[in-house]
């Protein structure tokens, strides 16, 4: 059962499975409450503010409320984020956009010493790659000035004050039905084509399945509280029937989906990554293979692309850059596919990965310091994950869906230079219950396991170095927890001698994993003390604050690994690879290397897939000598640090997380 508005005892923020892009969608779409209810002494008023000012934005411009409440839920859910921007510069409920101060440093796959495709078997691809000019932004960029234009409210208004923000929203749709010659109705079907054209949208298809996702948003109804605390609510009208064939008369262009891997509830289109060769002995920018028959895919690895749509686009069709399989659109999530899923991208920085994933970048520039996402590229990104999942049987966790900061550096040299996206604003939680796949306590009683958990809205861990180095970020929600070596806050925080082998100390810089985990992960126990937990983590024992009132991990059972009683410490990969024996004659042998870590005796750890070392060798443009290389030696992925890690089958044992 949902809760209702009129029920203050109800369960909010949960709804019936939702209709996408004139499909039924399973029950995997439906929403969670991770907002927090406010305190209950409160003043009942100012809970409901938010709504009034939908309410009072839809009489100022006749634009039905039901349409406008649908439209910022699919933005924002109606969170307002405290002014801060969202990766494509969009502020507050509406999700009104200003990017035109935006500052992209670097390409995604320029920066830092990273070797996106992660082999050493030809020399790391870093091109001098200029970034693109921002200074002709797509109209999707700027709806905010626009907004400022039709209300007379500041730009700064707009930004900060969310009742402003949803009249900037309600401007922009009546001017968008006036533009189109349609009366200002009070009949919500009769705003279809206004509402597509609110996406930002340059094709049909993604206007559609926008539209489509607005009007299932107001035939079902929804409801929760928000990151300030305003309850919000929408009355479900299944009885709206908009005319679809609008859209037609809106004049988009019409986008190809021909060639493309992607679900029927999604807006994607082909736009290539060149496998030209350039120059002498190079080539780019992936590689050709035969996925799954000539090996398996197993992972698949969330980015943040830190450029915006255009700009990435261009990087991703040069031949001497980098490639990944899929590029998501912030504004309207609308998908652009690249690289077949046959085929291996260089995304993620480590070559046994890369051979066994499938790299999807989300659209995103830190226009400030507190990037957050909007529900229609979360919703667009799950209905993706969970089409590819299915396809090619991809477990729905978090040891195969992996951010990119999840994944390990494949040999010690390359740990530093290891990327961090999504990062820390990224939630993981609300992203799970999308994908049909809910974080939960699996268990009631202590299991030997922690899932992380935090409330992401009111989890605000401590950042620095958004802006300007060592200096602190605006407060924000987070699905990351951070770990001490003691059970106390004044005490250091977890060393990671693999990110920093001169010793240095960790940090609570935005970018520094050393010292955290993410909601999702799960870890083996190895202590507690009154509100503190400690779980085994990079060989040593870590403390995070996780009180029974404001859990930040739940209990959870499952199968764990620790070293062979015969052995007081086995070396720990960042590469699945096969033992010199499994290679045949012209390929050349790859080094088993071990990571600087060590696992201990009594030690555990979470316990992935158990898989054959592998090795997809891949030097040349020429695929006559490609080969995938398996070997006899078999490997366990386990949940070691902050990224994944594999260990050798022969040198442990597994075991209930209960024992």
């Amino acid at each position: 059962m949902r809760g209702t508005a009129t029920d203050p005892n109800a369960t909010a923020g949960h709804r019936r499975a939702r209709r996408t892009a004139g499909a039924v969608a399973s029950a995997a779409l439906l929403l969670p409450l991770l907002g927090a209810a406010p305190s209950g002494t409160a003043p009942q008023a100012s809970s409901a503010q938010l709504q009034r000012a939908f309410a009072d934005a839809a009489a100022e411009y006749h634009v039905p409320q039901s349409v406008l409440l649908a439209v910022s839920y699919l933005q924002s859910r109606w969170d307002a984020h405290a002014g801060a921007p969202s990766v494509s510069g969009g502020y507050g409920p509406m999700h009104l956009t200003d990017a035109r101060t935006a500052i992209v440093e670097a390409p995604h796959h320029s920066e830092g010493t990273e070797d996106a495709r992660g082999d050493s078997s030809r020399a790391a691809l870093l091109p001098d790659t200029k970034v693109p000019e921002n200074s002709e932004l797509p109209a999707r960029l700027k709806t905010l000035p626009k907004a400022a234009e039709l209300t007379g409210l500041s730009a700064e208004q707009l930004r900060t004050d969310a009742a402003a923000n949803v009249e900037g929203g309600a401007a922009l749709l009546a001017a968008a039905q006036r533009d189109l010659g349609e009366p200002l109705s009070d009949d919500a079907a009769d705003w279809y084509r206004a509402v597509a054209r609110f996406s930002g949208a340059d094709d049909s298809a993604t206007a559609a399945t926008y539209a489509h996702d607005v009007y299932d948003v107001i035939h079902e109804g929804e409801e929760r509280f928000t990151d300030a605390g305003q309850q919000v609510a929408l009355a479900a009208q299944p009885e709206v029937s908009p005319d679809m064939a609008q859209l037609r008369r809106v004049g988009l262009r019409a986008a190809s989906a021909d060639g493309t891997e992607c679900p029927e509830s999604v807006a994607c289109e082909w736009i290539p990554a060149p496998y030209e060769e350039f120059g002498e002995g190079d080539y780019g920018n992936h590689d050709l293979g035969d996925r799954p028959v000539s090996q398996s895919i197993k992972y698949i690895v969330i980015h943040d692309t830190e450029g915006t749509w255009d700009g990435v686009l261009k990087l991703v069709q040069d031949p001497t850059y980098v490639s990944w399989n899929y590029t998501l659109r912030s504004t309207d999530g609308h998908i652009a596919q690249h690289v077949k899923a046959k085929d291996v991208a260089w995304h993620a920085g480590n070559w046994y990965i890369n051979a066994k994933s499938i790299g999807l970048e989300h659209e995103g520039f830190l226009a400030s310091p507190d990037a957050w996402y909007t529900e229609e590229m979360y919703q667009a990104s799950a209905r993706l994950v969970k089409y590819l999942a299915k396809k090619y049987a991809i477990p729905l966790d978090r040891q195969h869906i992996l951010g990119h900061e999840n994944v390990p550096g494949p040999t010690a040299s390359n740990i530093p230079g290891m990327h961090t996206d999504p990062g820390p604003y990224w939630d993981w939680r609300h992203y799970f219950t999308l994908l049909g796949h809910p974080l939960q306590r699996t268990t009631r009683q202590a299991g030997g396991l922690v899932t992380v958990l935090p409330d992401f809205n009111k989890n605000q861990p401590v950042y620095t170095g958004c802006v300007t180095k060592g200096e602190p970020c605006a407060a924000h929600g987070s699905g990351e927890v951070r770990l001490y070596s003691q059970p106390d806050e004044t005490s250091p925080l977890i060393q990671d001698i693999g990110l920093y082998p001169k010793g240095d100390a960790s940090t609570i810089d935005v970018n520094d994993v050393a010292s955290r985990v993410s909601t999702g992960q799960q870890y083996a126990v190895a202590d507690r003390d009154g509100d503190w937990t400690a779980i085994w983590y990079l060989g040593q024992k870590a403390w995070f604050k996780n009180p029974e009132k404001q859990p930040t991990a739940v209990n959870a059972s499952g199968l764990v690994i620790t070293p062979k009683d015969d052995l007081k410490e086995i070396p720990v990969y960042g590469r699945a690879y096969p033992e010199k024996e499994a290679y045949p004659a012209g390929v050349p042998v790859q080094s088993v290397s071990p990571l600087p870590y060590k696992l201990l005796a009594g030690q555990r750890y979470a316990v992935g897939d158990k898989v054959p070392g592998e090795y997809f060798y891949a030097p040349t443009f020429d695929t006559a000598p490609h080969r995938v290389v398996i070997g006899k030696d078999m490997y366990y992925e386990i949940q070691f640090g902050h990224r994944v890690a594999f260990v050798r089958a022969a040198d442990v044992k597994v075991m209930p997380s209960q024992s």
